[in-house]
């Protein structure tokens, strides 16, 4: 199999290494070869956070270059526009629709660009941008948006939903279980 990339991208603290820890999980136990690279960036600070997953019969780095992410996974709208020179053509970025100010717009020196994800789609690029924040509240807390965003994801591979519902159990505390299963069900059929 040829090796499949993808990126998860965000603002710190939005669960984006249990995204990929996830992912991971799931891939691994379908006996994939597969590479995972933290960028951390400013986390603290409300910065970037990028994650890249790459699976295969044969991964040898955990990097993906610009023009090689078959996905890119957004927690925000403007993430998802940073990164587009990473997505291959014919890619797909799957995105929360969510906006959370950068320091330069929360301190008035910019403003937040509108019509991101219509501006990504005249571009050229596949964006598949839904209200995953919503859902995340539904299933039961806005912490889950990465596990809404998992689900989304899922849509676009050949795991069944037991699959990905038993990586899920192998990757988040008990108590919190059954609100991400939900979290992943609402954004596996949004």
């Amino acid at each position: 199999m040829q090796t499949k990339n993808i990126m998860i991208v965000g603002v710190g603290g939005q669960g984006s290494l249990l995204a990929s820890k996830l992912l991971g999980r799931l891939l691994l136990t379908k006996g994939y070869d597969i590479k995972v690279s933290e960028v951390h960036g400013m986390s603290q600070r409300g910065g970037s956070v990028v994650t890249y997953v790459r699976f295969g019969d044969k991964v040898y780095s955990p990097v993906i270059d610009k023009g090689e992410a078959d996905y890119i996974v957004s927690f925000e709208l403007l993430e998802a526009a940073r990164w587009t020179e990473y997505l291959r053509k014919g890619g797909k970025i799957v995105t929360n629709t969510q906006q959370i100010n950068p320091m330069p717009v929360i301190t008035g020196v910019a403003e937040y660009p509108a019509d991101l994800a219509e501006k990504m789609q005249a571009a050229g690029i596949q964006v598949d941008a839904f209200d995953a924040l919503s859902l995340a509240e539904q299933a039961g807390s806005a912490k889950a948006v990465n596990i809404v965003l998992m689900g989304h994801l899922s849509r676009n591979f050949d795991f069944t939903l037991e699959e990905w519902l038993d990586a899920i159990e192998k990757s988040v505390p008990a108590k919190f279980l059954e609100m991400n299963k939900k979290a992943f069900i609402l954004g596996r059929e949004a």
